[in-house]
């Protein structure tokens, strides 16, 4: 059988799969052409950057879509279930990356190196000590609360780090309940393990008494707007590596330039490329191109999970 890896594929993942029997093709067919090249192929591997829409689905004999990343709102699943094409994701990969990136995002804020990254360049000789008693209001994250909305592999990363940095955890999650998370720490060679319970608080407590603010939902539905806005304390941060959509960038642009809230981390836009500067011209946001799952690690990872769902599946 043969695999199209639109979007690509870590190489490790490649060769499980060809030690399987598949032949995977990384060449990159464009969007326009999908549709038509799609039929020599039993198997389409894609990312975010392939959208996989009902004219593509129809035109083809593929026997499995499988999603680099966890959200899938990038494929279109009624087409496919009506085809009777699984479509496969790889919810646990990239956890681990997409939460780290949050902090380097507070890191960032909170030390102001947002601004002096792009300052340093052009004015570090001329304006050295103004640019240093700018960055000298920063602030440590110790002792802080983030609050977490969506609490699902991701958020539950997300709430490990800040346990292992010394913040308060606050979780809003559609489910009410008490979370069990368990936090691993690796120190000289010797695992230690130790549970961490939270529970599931209201929206608006998350919103009203959080210092920063990390958005975790599944899909790009709108979970904060002008409304949610309003109820943070002026100093939050608030921070969207999940889907573009997901806050409101009219809004997040208005509150920041107004100073309602005080900072932004943003890695997803509600267009990608954007095609306006709402986010992009902000002086008090740290911005990165969509980069949550890319680190080496995680995109092995993602290789090898997807390889072993297409063989469970594919191969008898």
């Amino acid at each position: 059988m043969r695999i199209l890896a639109n979007d690509g594929i870590d190489a490790a993942g490649k060769e499980l799969l060809e030690n399987a029997g598949f032949e995977v093709v990384t060449t990159k067919v464009q969007q326009n052409d999908l549709a038509t090249a799609i039929s020599e192929y039993d198997v389409l591997i894609v990312r975010s950057a392939t959208k996989v829409n009902a004219d593509i689905i129809n035109a083809s004999k593929l026997k499995l879509i499988a999603r680099a990343g966890v959200g899938l709102d990038n494929i279109d699943l009624k087409a496919a279930g009506e085809k009777g094409i699984t479509v496969v994701n790889t919810p646990n990969a990239s956890s681990r990356s997409v939460a780290e990136l949050v902090f380097a995002h507070a890191f960032s804020v909170a030390r102001m190196l947002h601004h002096t990254n792009r300052e340093m360049p052009l004015n570090g000789q001329a304006d050295f000590k103004n640019l240093k008693n700018i960055a000298s209001e920063g602030f440590e994250l110790q002792g802080k609360t983030i609050g977490i909305i969506g609490f699902g592999r991701i958020g539950q990363e997300v709430a490990k780090i800040a346990v292992g940095l010394g913040m308060q955890v606050l979780v809003y999650d559609y489910k009410s309940r008490v979370f069990d998370i368990i936090i691993e720490l690796h120190l000289a060679y010797k695992q230690h393990n130790f549970k961490v319970q939270l529970s599931g608080q209201p929206m608006d407590v998350v919103l009203s008494q959080s210092d920063f603010i990390s958005v975790h939902t599944p899909g790009s539905e709108e979970v904060i707007g002008h409304a949610e806005l309003a109820q943070m304390k002026k100093t939050a941060v608030v921070i969207n590596c999940a889907r573009g959509g997901v806050v409101n960038e009219i809004a997040l642009n208005e509150a920041l330039k107004t100073g309602r809230i005080a900072f932004a981390g943003i890695d997803v836009f509600q267009n990608e490329p954007p095609t306006d500067d709402l986010m992009l011209s902000l002086s008090n946001a740290s911005l990165s191109p969509h980069i949550g799952a890319s680190t080496a690690e995680a995109q092995m990872r993602v290789g090898i999970e997807l390889a072993e769902r297409i063989i469970n599946h594919l191969v008898k």
